[in-house]
């Protein structure tokens, strides 16, 4: 099944659809669309997956299609062959992933709802990737600390962390020991929706994403660099 571009019809914030996703924050609705018109080429079924999940109450936690195909892009460059997810919601971007991923390629995804991972099973299923994705419901430390209990450590290239922000320490420490040298890690939500810079924010969530870019920016593990897009995206690349 081809993937198609996104015209005016099939944006996002267009009234025709009610998929609102998680979008480039700080660019203005008309640029947006604009990017999506000429760049973004999406996979029918996940365009049907981003519709559906629309409607939950808890939609903007899934990806918009631009971060989607960025990161699919990734992956392709990369030549990666096992990914790793912590925080999977609705599939979407275990779905990009698992598309841009060799038949035999492998993503184990790591989230603790069976409600919202269900509906991923699904289009993981129509889409044909379903035998590339291993989805393990607990909460992600537990499966993190259990993957290196197999001896898993420095055999994943590629790792997406979108998940509780408290637990982004966690997590980037434990992926930074499954990933081999020159894998690398894509932290989601590193702007915040600008609150970082607001000093009159200093909720739990907000202080921990300040406190994760802080240890990034001074973290010689790795190579960095914060994309501006969706809601930032920091990519660490292991030395």
């Amino acid at each position: 099944m081809p993937f198609e571009s996104i015209g005016v019809a099939k944006n996002p914030l267009c009234p025709r659809t009610k998929a609102v996703a998680r979008r480039t924050n700080h660019l203005p609705e008309e640029l947006y669309a604009y990017l999506l018109q000429v760049s973004v080429r999406e996979h029918p079924i996940m365009t049907r997956l981003r519709d559906e999940t629309a409607s939950l109450e808890k939609a903007r936690m899934q990806i918009g299609p631009d971060q989607g195909q960025f990161m699919a892009l990734l992956v392709q460059l990369m030549g990666a062959r096992n990914a790793l997810e912590v925080g999977t919601f609705t599939g979407y971007s275990a779905l990009a992933v698992a598309l841009a991923l060799p038949d035999d390629g492998r993503l184990i995804a790591c989230d603790v709802s069976e409600e919202w991972t269900s509906i991923g099973r699904r289009y993981w299923e129509e889409a044909g990737v379903a035998h590339k994705i291993e989805l393990r419901l607990a909460p992600a430390v537990e499966t993190l600390d259990g993957l290196l209990e197999e001896g898993r450590a420095g055999t994943f290239d590629f790792v997406f962390i979108d998940a509780d922000k408290e637990g982004y320490d966690a997590y980037y420490e434990r992926a930074l020991e499954l990933i081999g040298n020159g894998g690398l890690i894509a932290l989601d939500n590193t702007l915040w929706k600008g609150k970082v810079v607001d000093p009159a924010t200093t909720d739990v969530d907000t202080e921990a994403i300040r406190a994760i870019n802080m240890k990034l920016a001074e973290d010689e593990r790795v190579t960095l660099s914060l994309v501006p897009v969706g809601d930032g995206l920091t990519l660490a690349r292991k030395r």
